[in-house]
């Protein structure tokens, strides 16, 4: 039996697309993101479509309202680190 083995060095760059990072700064900002209640009383988190302003794109449903928001938060957060991790490794430690 062959096995394919790979590995990736953290400090290599993602090739990321343009529309693809256009997506993520448009996911992080929370002013394009809305909370709708659905007929079975659960809370839809939805992202504003970058070209169309009247399409949404449902993201997550959550039993509460409050579950909602922390969804959203998460969904920022998640991607704010993403959008980090472009600019290069951070250094978390140096050795003299």
């Amino acid at each position: 039996m062959t096995l394919f083995y790979q590995t990736h060095s953290w400090s290599s760059q993602p090739k990321i697309s343009s529309e693809t990072l256009k997506l993520w700064k448009h996911i992080v900002e929370k002013a394009n993101w809305r909370i709708t209640q659905l007929p079975n009383g659960f809370y839809q988190t939805e992202y504003q479509d970058i070209i169309n302003e009247d399409t949404w794109h449902d993201v997550t449903r959550r039993e509460t309202i409050e579950g909602a928001e922390q969804a959203i938060e998460s969904s920022i957060e998640h991607y704010n680190k993403k959008l980090e991790f472009l600019n290069g490794p951070k250094v978390v430690k140096t050795f003299n």
